[in-house]
């Protein structure tokens, strides 16, 4: 990608998200975009070590950026603003909320190390609806604050985690970016909106029958992506509340569970069938025989042929 000197391309006032990338100084090196992740997108950028002026057009999602690597003086301003500087280090954040105005940036290293920067975009669409899920208010008087070089933990681990989902594909991506950025948005939403609002309680858990119909439907769907909002279809329920409610009835998060079913299912397959793993690896939704033998692996300490061999 260019690199867009104050004055010398015009940018617009706002892009889509997916076209952001486009006035980028260079592409994406790592994104989700094609991996049909529903509600955010995150992509890795390794940026230059020193750049005089970058101006950027604004999005309609939430911006969150996270500094995986290098360190860097940094400078941001609005239009016909004052330009802010703050001193970035590995682990620190960038929280811009969406709409605005184009900004323009420029920094330069402080450090040996390459700048890289991961950017998860909230969908505004999933910012409402967990709005409306979770605050007594109307979303659009919520604000979100607008942030450079905080620390937050949970945000940071969270961005790592994504990013190393988007690392190594799994059948159960889909279900953990979902959850993730609903865990995000709500995490945003109870503690960096500019004024408090009041959390709704909730149901404390899914009842016996609920959590039976769930079930079914995951175990009827293995060899198929399933997504947060399907489950939480089936016993009608927003994925906000059902992302709680199930973690809350089980211990585990949605992906966490879908995963042991998988695995459930490939030892059975592996203890009482000759079915070649190249078949069971289709069989409980994995795209690839080597991401299925890594990650069974990594849960049960052998692999699947080694297990194989027990019966």
């Amino acid at each position: 990608m260019k690199e867009m000197l104050s004055g010398m391309q015009h940018v617009p006032q706002s892009t889509s998200t997916h076209d952001f990338e486009r006035y980028t100084i260079t592409p994406p090196v790592l994104s989700s975009w094609r991996t049909g992740w529903q509600g955010i997108i995150v992509r890795e950028f390794h940026e230059p070590r020193e750049v005089e002026s970058v101006l950027l057009p604004a999005v309609p999602d939430i911006h969150l950026v996270l500094v995986i690597q290098g360190s860097m003086y940094f400078e941001s301003r609005a239009a016909n603003s004052p330009w802010e500087a703050v001193s970035i280090h590995k682990g620190d954040l960038f929280l811009t909320p969406g709409g605005g105005e184009p900004y323009e940036l420029r920094w330069h290293s402080q450090s040996s190390e390459p700048i890289q920067a991961l950017h998860l975009h909230l969908s505004e669409g999933l910012f409402v609806r967990s709005a409306q899920q979770v605050a007594d208010c109307d979303p659009a008087h919520l604000r979100l604050k607008e942030l450079s070089g905080f620390q937050d933990p949970l945000l940071a681990h969270t961005g790592w985690a994504l990013r190393w989902q988007l690392e190594q594909p799994t059948p159960g991506n889909h279900l953990y970016a979902e959850t993730a950025a609903q865990m995000l948005i709500v995490h945003l939403l109870t503690h960096y909106l500019t004024t408090d609002i009041m959390v709704k309680p909730h149901i404390r858990r899914l009842t016996p029958r609920q959590m039976k119909r769930v079930t079914e439907y995951i175990l009827a769907h293995l060899a198929q992506p399933i997504t947060l909002e399907a489950l939480a279809q089936q016993i009608g329920y927003s994925t906000y509340h059902f992302a709680q409610l199930f973690r809350e009835t089980t211990g585990l998060s949605p992906h966490q569970f879908v995963l042991s079913k998988r695995l459930e299912r490939a030892r059975h397959l592996l203890a009482q069938t000759d079915l070649p793993l190249a078949r069971i690896t289709l069989e409980i939704g994995f795209q690839s025989q080597s991401h299925f033998t890594h990650t069974f692996k990594s849960h049960l300490g052998v692999t699947p042929r080694q297990y194989r061999q027990r019966f």
